[in-house]
This record gives C-alpha cells, sequence and structure tokens, in this order.
C-alpha cells in the first residue's frame, strides 16, 4: 500500500465511524475469544511437554478385557512387579515405576505430621524422568535407599534460606523413616499430571502376594523408548509375554482376558480413561474460539460487501485515472490487512483485560506469552486480513466505470449482492442460535449432575479417610471413632472402605449364579461396618439392611468360604439376572462361596457422574480389618463446626498423622468443577459469538434502512402506516434470522448429543432449549434491528423523496 491508500483508509474510517468500529470491534471481540481460548487449548495440551524427551516416555496401561464385566478397558495402573518380569524378559527395557503421589505421605516434624506429595520411585527413576534439578545429582540421591529429593518450594517451607543438602526429614511413605536430603528439583509446573514434591526410594524388601498376582493393580509404570516404532514393536510382544507369565494367575489364555498397552506421556491428560478426561471439553473450547473467530470473518465480509456500493464512484475515478483491477484489489486487501490489525491490536487489549474474568471462571492461571503470541497474531492477521477482504475486494474491483459515473444512484450488488449478505447473517446467526441451545444444555446438565440424587445423603456428611493411615492400626483407630462418636452433634458414625470422593479401595470379583455355567459377572464389592448405611442416609428398596442379631451378616465372625450375607444394589440386581430386587431377597449366589442376598439398596454414586454406575454387593464387619479404614460422620447443626471439634480430637489421639476431613460435598466437589468451568468458558463464547452476529445485523440493518429511504417515502405516500413500514422491515430482516435455525438445531443437537453421551445420569434434548434459543435470537435481532425501522418509518415522505 502506497502513502495515497493509506490516505483513502484514514478517509474512510474518519468519514463511517459507526462502520468502522462495528468492523474493527467485531473482529476485536472474535480475536480476543480466538486469543484467550486459544491459550486454554494450549494449555491443555501442552501438557508434560516441559519435561525433556517427553515424547520418549510411554505410560504402561493394563487393558481389560473380561467377559461379561462392566469394568473392560484401561486403567493407568500396573501390577506392583510388572517392571521386573519385563526385565526378566527384555534385559535392556528401560522403565521405572511411581507409587503414591498427591497427598501420598507426611513430613514429621516436633511429632506433628504436614501432609505433603510424597511419591515412591524406583532407582531408575531418572533414566526416564529427566527433572530439572536446581542442587544435587537425580540419579545419585536415589541411589540409597534413606536418600530423598525435594521441590524448592518444600525445601523454601522446611529449611528457609538455609541449605537443604544433606539435611534430614522424617517422611511418612508406609511408615516413618529418616531421610537424607541429595537434590532439589524445580517445582513441576501446572500442566502436568505427575504431582509429587518429595521423591523416595520405593522398597526393595519383599512384597506381598499380590505384588506379582496377575490382575491387581498397585502402581503406575512408565516405559521409556528411543522411538515411537520401537514402543509399537515392544508393544507387539505383549500377549506371548502375559501368556508366560499369567497363567497360574488367570483361567484360559490369559491374554485374552488382559493386556499391556503403552500411551504417549504427553496424551494422558486428556486421555478419557487414564487421564482427567477432558479432551472433549478441550476439543469444544477449542472449536468455540475457532467458531467465533470465523462468525467475526462473516461480520466483517457482510459490513464491507454491504459498504462497498459507498466507494464505488471512488473505484470508478481510481480506473479512469489508470488503476487496473489488480492494483485495486491489491489496495483494498491492503486495507483488510490494516483494518485486522487495528482489530488484532485491541482484540489483544481485550484479551488481556479479559484474562482475570477467564481465569475466575474457568479456575485457570491463563497468562499471554507475548514472545510466542505476537508472531501467531501477525500471521493471524496476514491470513484474517486476505481471507476477509478478498471476497469484498473483488467486489469493489469490478465496478465498471462508466456506467457508475453516468449513474445517479450507487451500486448496491443487485439481488445477487443482497443474497449473499442474508446467507453470511443466516450462517452467522445458525452458529450463534447453536452457541446459545449449547450452553443452555451444558448449564442444564451441570446443574442436574450436582444436583441429582446420588443415592444417599449428602447435607451433613462428613468423611474422614485419615484412618487408613498405616500407623493408626485398629486400636487407636476405634479410640478415635468412639470419641468422635461422643461428640454432641454427632449422630452416626459408619466405617467402609469406599465413600464418596472416591477414598479408599474398590475391589471386584467375579459372582457365579447357581445354575448358569461359567464364573458370573464381575461386580464390585465394598466392606462397611456398622451404622454405615445409617450414617450415609441410605434405606433398603427391599429386605433389610445388616444388624448384630444376625450372625452371617458379620464377615468377622464366618470362617472363609462360609455363608455370608449380602446387599446388593439396584444394578446387581440385573446384572445378576434378577427381574425385580424383591425377587433377589433370599437368593444365593456365589458358587463355592455362598453369598445370600438380604436386601436390596439403591444405586448409591460416590464417584465421577460420568463413570457408570457399577453393579456392587456389600459384606458387613464389626471387627475391622485394614480395608476398613474411612469413616463417614452423620452430625447436625454447623458440619464446619463438627469438623473442627474431630480435628482437635485426631490432633490429640493421632497427631503424626495428617487429618484429612471434609465434608461430603467438599470432596465431590472436584467432579464437578471441570464440567462447571467448561460451561462458564461456553457460555462466555456463546454470548460474545452473539453480540458479534447482533453488530453484523445492526450494520446490515443500518445501511439497508438507509438504501431503502426512498422506497419507504413512496409507500408511506401510497398509504402504508408506520407500523406496516416497521413490520415490512422487520419482517425482513428477520428471515435469515428464523432461516438460521435450519443451521443451527441439527449442529446443536448432534454436538449435545455427542457431548452428553459422557453421562450416564443426563437429561433429555428437549425440545424447549432449541425453541427457547430460538426465541431468544428472535428477539435480539428484532430489538437489533427495530429502532433502525422505526426511525425509518417515522421520516416524511417528501423528506425521503428529496434524500435518496
Amino acid at each position: 500500500m502506497n502513502r495515497y491508500a493509506l490516505l483513502s483508509l484514514y478517509r474512510s474510517l474518519v468519514r463511517h465511524k459507526l462502520y468502522a468500529a462495528l468492523n474493527i470491534g467485531g473482529l476485536a471481540v472474535g480475536i480476543a475469544v480466538f486469543l484467550v481460548l486459544g491459550l486454554y487449548v494450549r494449555f491443555e495440551t501442552g501438557y508434560e511437554k516441559w519435561l525433556p524427551n517427553h515424547d520418549k516416555i510411554y505410560l504402561v496401561e493394563t487393558v481389560w478385557n473380561l467377559k461379561g464385566s462392566e469394568f473392560n478397558g484401561p486403567s493407568a495402573e500396573t501390577m506392583g512387579g510388572l517392571l521386573d518380569q519385563l526385565r526378566g524378559d527384555f534385559p535392556g527395557v528401560i522403565g521405572t515405576r511411581l507409587s503414591g503421589g498427591k497427598g501420598g505421605g507426611s513430613v514429621l516434624v516436633n511429632g506433628v505430621a504436614t501432609q505433603e506429595d510424597v511419591a515412591q520411585v524406583d532407582p531408575s527413576f531418572f533414566d526416564v524422568f529427566d527433572l530439572p534439578m536446581v542442587r544435587g545429582n537425580g540419579r545419585q540421591g536415589l541411589a540409597s535407599p534413606t536418600g530423598t529429593l525435594i521441590s524448592e518450594s518444600l525445601a523454601r517451607k522446611y529449611f528457609g534460606n538455609q541449605d537443604p543438602i544433606g539435611r534430614t526429614m522424617t517422611i511418612v511413605g508406609d511408615a516413618p523413616k529418616q531421610y537424607r536430603v541429595n537434590g532439589v528439583f524445580r517445582d513441576l509446573p501446572h500442566a502436568t499430571e505427575q504431582q509429587f514434591t518429595i521423591l523416595v526410594p520405593l522398597p526393595r524388601t519383599p512384597h506381598s502376594p499380590q505384588w506379582t498376582h496377575w490382575g491387581s493393580t498397585a502402581l503406575t509404570t512408565y516405559l521409556r523408548f528411543d522411538t515411537s516404532a520401537a514402543a509399537r514393536s515392544f508393544e507387539q510382544k505383549m500377549p506371548g509375554f502375559i501368556d508366560r507369565h499369567g497363567a497360574n494367575d488367570l483361567d484360559g489364555r490369559p491374554s485374552d482376558q488382559i493386556g499391556i498397552a503403552l500411551y504417549p506421556l504427553a496424551k494422558v491428560h486428556l486421555a478419557p480413561d487414564v487421564g482427567e478426561g477432558q479432551r472433549m471439553t478441550v476439543v469444544t473450547l477449542g472449536v468455540v474460539g475457532v467458531v467465533t473467530l470465523l462468525i467475526a470473518l462473516v461480520n466483517y465480509v457482510n459490513l464491507a460487501t454491504a459498504r462497498s456500493g459507498l466507494r464505488a464512484r471512488e473505484v470508478a475515478m481510481r480506473k479512469v485515472l489508470g488503476a487496473d483491477r489488480f492494483a485495486l484489489i491489491r489496495q483494498f486487501l491492503g486495507e483488510a490487512i490494516s483494518m485486522v490489525a487495528l482489530a488484532a491490536l485491541f482484540g489483544l487489549i481485550l484479551a488481556e483485560l479479559g484474562l482475570p474474568l477467564v481465569n475466575a471462571a474457568g479456575g485457570l492461571s491463563l497468562t499471554i506469552p507475548y514472545r510466542l503470541v505476537l508472531p501467531a497474531l501477525a500471521l493471524l492477521v496476514v491470513v484474517t486480513g486476505v481471507t476477509a477482504g478478498f471476497y469484498p475486494a473483488m467486489v469493489l474491483a469490478q465496478f465498471p466505470a462508466a456506467s457508475v459515473l453516468a449513474s445517479s444512484r450507487t451500486p448496491g450488488g443487485g439481488r445477487s449482492g443482497t443474497r449473499t449478505r442474508e446467507a453470511l447473517v443466516v450462517f452467522q446467526f445458525g452458529l450463534a442460535i447453536a452457541f446459545m441451545i449449547g450452553t443452555a444444555v451444558l448449564v442444564a446438565q451441570t446443574w442436574h449432575v450436582r444436583n441429582a440424587d446420588r443415592g444417599f445423603r449428602r447435607d451433613g456428611l462428613l468423611i474422614i479417610p485419615s484412618l487408613s493411615s498405616d500407623q493408626i492400626g485398629p486400636t487407636r483407630a476405634d479410640a478415635i471413632i468412639a470419641a468422635i462418636r461422643a461428640l454432641p452433634n454427632v449422630r452416626a458414625v459408619g466405617v467402609s472402605n469406599f465413600v464418596p470422593g472416591g477414598s479408599g479401595s474398590k475391589s471386584s470379583d467375579n459372582v457365579p449364579l447357581p445354575g448358569v455355567a461359567g464364573n458370573g459377572p464381575m461386580l464390585n464389592w465394598v466392606d462397611v461396618g456398622r451404622d454405615f448405611f445409617k450414617t450415609q442416609g441410605v434405606s433398603p428398596i427391599a429386605g433389610r439392611l445388616f444388624d448384630d442379631a444376625h450372625r452371617s451378616d458379620d464377615r468377622s465372625l464366618v470362617a472363609d468360604g462360609g455363608g455370608n450375607n449380602i446387599v446388593i444394589n439396584q444394578k446387581a440386581v440385573s446384572t445378576l439376572g434378577f427381574k425385580s430386587p424383591e425377587q433377589a431377597v433370599g437368593k444365593t449366589v456365589g458358587g463355592d462361596r455362598p453369598r445370600t442376598i438380604i436386601g436390596v439398596i439403591p444405586n448409591v454414586r460416590f464417584e465421577s457422574p460420568h463413570d457408570p454406575t457399577a453393579a456392587t454387593y456389600y459384606y458387613y464387619t464389626t471387627k475391622a480389618p485394614s480395608s476398613v479404614t474411612v469413616a463417614s460422620v452423620r452430625v447436625s447443626g454447623d458440619p464446619r463446626a463438627t469438623l473442627a471439634q474431630i480435628r482437635s480430637i485426631w490432633q490429640r489421639l493421632a497427631p503424626q498423622v495428617p487429618f484429612g476431613g471434609q465434608t461430603a460435598d467438599e470432596r465431590l466437589d472436584r467432579y464437578y468443577k471441570a464440567d462447571e468451568h467448561a460451561a462458564r468458558l461456553f457460555g462466555i463464547g456463546a454470548g460474545l459469538a452473539v453480540l458479534i452476529g447482533c453488530v453484523g445485523l445492526w450494520g446490515l440493518a443500518s445501511f439497508n434502512t438507509q438504501r431503502r429511504v426512498k422506497e419507504i417515502g413512496i409507500r408511506k405516500t401510497l398509504g402504508a402506516s408506520s407500523a406496516a413500514i416497521v413490520k415490512l422491515l422487520v419482517g425482513q430482516f428477520l428471515r435469515p434470522v428464523i432461516l438460521a435455525n435450519l443451521l443451527a438445531w441439527p449442529l446443536a443437537y448432534v454436538a449435545m448429543r455427542t457431548w452428553l453421551a459422557g453421562f450416564e445420569d443426563r437429561i433429555s434434548l428437549s425440545p424447549l432449549y432449541f425453541l427457547a434459543a430460538t426465541a431468544l435470537a428472535l428477539t435480539i435481532a428484532v430489538l437489533t434491528v427495530l429502532g433502525q425501522s422505526l426511525r425509518a418509518s417515522r421520516a416524511a415522505p417528501a423528506w425521503a423523496l428529496r434524500h435518496d
């Protein structure tokens, strides 16, 4: 562009300030949304990429393929001794194991425990994970059984400004032990699934038989390969490896029931089964960002082509003075790029100003990395400018000079131009209405899962998972529970090995059915103690619950293999082949380990609403085994006040174990946050997309109304009322908005049905969501164009005929 072209652009912007503001403002909002959501996608897809050689590291998955089981699919955990067996068959394999992590241990200082993220790892950990070290040598630091590595922040927490190397710490993993600090590693970034601040060696002493039992899971295993081809080749050898080692623990052909797969470390975070499973959320918000930018581009093209007629004489004069078509195209493309550059500047400012709001709405901590954003923004300006400016430039450059100068009217593109602009409005509002439908469904579903009946009472329920510590033991656990029961606001205390929020342990086994060949379906089983169901607020659907009057109820009083009584959930009724809960009561299942069903309870959902309800049966025991390690407390009044009292009891009776008590709502909250954050971000994007669409519609209505001033004057002269004129104009402007539903409804239906499929308990896609979004879009569109229509309808006919 030369200085004359720049001068022309400047005059165009100054003379038509409103349209310049609409064009630049719409693009700026679209670019801001695209930038912010692009930063979010970059953050979510950047997990583990900070780690050197992350592309060579693979998580080892255990893949279940059990016939008739609801638990099939990949698991992030493996058998504890898997790596030892792999090294026996494949001596060159490079791998490590990790046990624990977030909240996996504590540090004792003056007899008082503070919970920390302690992970136990193999001495070969640094052969796989090359953590950046601040002090010391990572490999050498873990070579000693009493050596430990700590993070920078933890070193400051416990040692202040003193040198931590060589200092000792009492760290509780499996048991309290003195460790020597041999190194300090950099704090792990937010974009990681690895959550530890302390690394200690994995115990080298002999482990339990379950350590090498095929079918058990104990920790995570990682392998390192130089190339992806080497990893795939290794994975293909796993069926034979499983058949060699799993024959003693699994019936039939072991590789038909269990598999080993390798999953790239950088993809774990978004994996649906082994990571946080937010892939759909990330893809959705990424699409929102791209589509919002696309709507802004369409808005720009629409306004630019609508205003192109006003520059027809300028184009004609330039052609008369010697400008050819390609020179004009270059000029107008240059103007488009310049306008996009201005929009990008304002978009960057809007993104910077809006990030605090987005971070608060999405629970994020995003910042703009200008080193990466500015070059990307420059590329975006060029691509966007060329994309958005090409069609208007072609329209402008093709105006014939002679006919334009000979005519008293400026060309408006005719019927084809009108249809093109209407098609663009249909596209804009189609996407905007789809966004509105999606937002309504997301909000309704997130509200539904938070407030849906989970089969137990969440209000007034406290969870104390700290009883699982090896430092407490049955005697002290009984004393703690007795002290809690004595508190005035405590109504019941129950113990179990699984509670709301997922604490404890999950186990499963096959339950043979009488008269049916095979091992039977696989069910989860849970150990519960006295008052567990009372504490959870669970009542039977059929039959009765456990009590001490029936000796067969108590598992601790019945020899292994004897006749235990069990309670099952409603899902287990159909899984075990019964037609109704009443029919299941009194039946015995289990083959050589008979279990008699004495009652059926509703499906109790302690975990994520995305997870399917598992068929489950419950054992009862009055003698707390090691598996019954979590206490549930039913309280009246303020639960936080009671929680503070329980904390005092804990600090008095078990100060060496960190207290981890929470309300049930607090523990379940983490299952809702991701979807709620996604709904908020989606809503912000949808709202801005609608705003951009309204800006375009307002600009188009303003332009078309000005071009029809003479027509309106003639209509009023011939007797048309102001109301009729308003009805005519509003109806014409609403036609593309109504047609937009033909695009919006199928698009929103497919997208929302796919998203809702990730929930077992989900709302139905009611037509009300679609009708409400359409009604809202029409209302917004009417309000957007009504002002222009009213102004045009009130103009005096004589003025209208004189000012065409």
